[in-house]
């Protein structure tokens, strides 16, 4: 899937669920003489519809989308072509995500706010073998690995699971639990269970709290 087409160019699939964004990335993206889109998709199921027809070298997905989390479309985009390089483009802040979206496959993070050059230097560099994240996520990772980590105390939101990172992010949006469960394919009960346990987690007494929470963190960190 990584072979250079006919053309000489790379392929690019573009996920995110704004129509105007990813036009905009598109035209930037065309207008190179080594890159190509070749599809586009909205959602998690477009985007494995066509990936096999388009056989993109590379994938740009964001991380909030309509039917499911970028992250678990990462894991099912390395899971069914584990050669795929993923770049995450997202307006959700980095130090919470990036790391995440690392462990799912993505080789790289970067903000919707970065300049548009900045989008064509990530995927280059991502298609020649590197890794793209900030140096502030760098610092960290070698921190954590090197036995180094900040004194500073994390954020209780650093430890929740994947999943109860979307969970709490739909509540912020307005969600309810039935609504949860339908864009997250899980059922209402195990939505029910994550909400009990980003209670413990955030050592919050009662769902308004958890509520009160959500709809806070949701505004400070983004919502797409």
């Amino acid at each position: 899937m990584t072979d250079k087409q006919p053309n000489g160019k790379k392929r690019v699939l573009l996920v995110d669920d704004h129509p105007l964004l990813r036009e905009g990335i598109a035209q930037l993206v065309n207008e190179q003489s080594d890159l190509l889109v070749c599809g586009e998709a909205e959602d998690c199921a477009g985007a494995l519809a066509i990936l096999d027809t388009a056989r993109p070298d590379l994938a740009v997905v964001d991380i909030s989308l309509k039917d499911q989390s970028g992250l678990e479309l990462i894991k099912d985009f390395k899971a069914r072509a584990p050669e795929l390089l993923i770049l995450v483009l997202s307006m959700h802040d980095e130090s919470l995500y990036a790391e995440r979206a690392l462990r799912a496959g993505a080789r790289g993070y970067i903000m919707k706010r970065e300049a548009s050059h900045k989008v064509l230097d990530a995927i280059r560099h991502i298609l020649g073998g590197g890794v793209f994240v900030s140096d502030k996520i760098v610092a960290g990772i070698l921190d954590k690995v090197s036995g180094r980590a900040r004194a500073a105390t994390p954020s209780p939101v650093a430890a929740l699971s994947d999943r109860e990172l979307d969970v709490l992010l739909l509540l912020g949006q307005g969600y309810g639990s039935q609504q949860i469960a339908g864009r997250l394919h899980i059922s209402v009960k195990t939505v029910e269970t994550h909400r009990a346990n980003l209670k413990l987690k955030l050592k919050l007494g009662s769902s308004g709290e958890l509520l009160q929470f959500a709809i806070r963190w949701t505004h400070e960190h983004g919502t797409s």
